[in-house]
């Protein structure tokens, strides 16, 4: 569990990240136990306070489910799985946006240059 802290956002929404990003790409899978609160805050390094805000987050985003003395789980509901790839989405789209406006490219031209980067990553990946 290796997570590059940054100054900006506060480290518990931090950790609600880390964990959305390993469920979209399927690292997390529905129903897979994760470590304790404790456990987590020994892992990353961080106060078991902000372990426990952290989970609280997932559990009220409905990422993870807790059940009487058991560890807790990543969802096995599907909308709520489908929505963690949609937010991670959308975020990087608008921050991509956000930051090329200022160029005044017209749009035609970005997306073929999206398209091109994209095309060119997903083969080196391959390869």
């Amino acid at each position: 569990m290796n997570v590059n802290f940054n100054n900006r956002d506060p480290v518990y929404l931090q950790i609600v990240r880390y964990f959305k990003e390993k469920i979209a790409v399927g690292e997390l899978v529905p129903g897979e136990e994760i470590p304790s609160r404790r456990e987590l805050a020994n892992r990353m390094k961080v106060n078991p306070n902000t372990a426990q805000r952290a989970y609280k987050e997932m559990e009220e985003q409905g990422l993870i489910y807790t059940e009487k003395n058991h560890p807790s789980k990543i969802t096995t509901d599907k909308k709520a799985l489908g929505k963690v790839r949609d937010e991670l989405l959308v975020e990087a789209v608008d921050m991509f946006v956000t930051s090329v406006r200022s160029i005044n490219v017209p749009v035609e031209e970005l997306l073929d240059l999206v398209r091109v980067k994209y095309t060119a990553n997903n083969d080196d990946k391959e390869a």
